[in-house]
């Protein structure tokens, strides 16, 4: 069982910043897909960020130039640092990895970003 466990969430002030973390429990090194996704109430789970093969990034329109997707293979950790917010930033950030045919989720973190 992998588990990914995601911390970093919270409030922040538009115009803000947040750095998101999610550790997994096993070698992301030959991950085919690890990064973020978004949830807002109401909404359905979006693409924010994610990381394909080694270093092949993809992201949302709305957070280019605002947000940076990376990752640390000797600690299996993917981030997301977050600059910039702003209120329809906020949701539920997710984590997935996808890795050796399977689908990785973590349990999400709250993103508040309110004046």
């Amino acid at each position: 069982q992998v588990l990914l466990v995601e911390s970093g969430g919270g409030l922040a002030q538009p115009g803000g910043s947040l750095r998101l973390s999610c550790a997994a429990s096993t070698s992301i090194f030959s991950a085919n897909v690890m990064g973020w996704y978004r949830q807002a109430p109401g909404n359905e789970r979006e693409t924010v960020a994610i990381i394909r093969g080694g270093s092949m990034t993809n992201y949302a329109d709305s957070v280019k130039g605002r947000f940076t997707v990376s990752r640390d293979n000797a600690k299996n950790t993917v981030y997301l640092q977050m600059n910039s917010l702003k209120p329809e930033d906020t949701a539920v950030y997710f984590c997935r990895l996808a890795l050796g045919g399977n689908d990785y989720w973590g349990q999400g973190t709250q993103v508040t970003v309110s004046s």
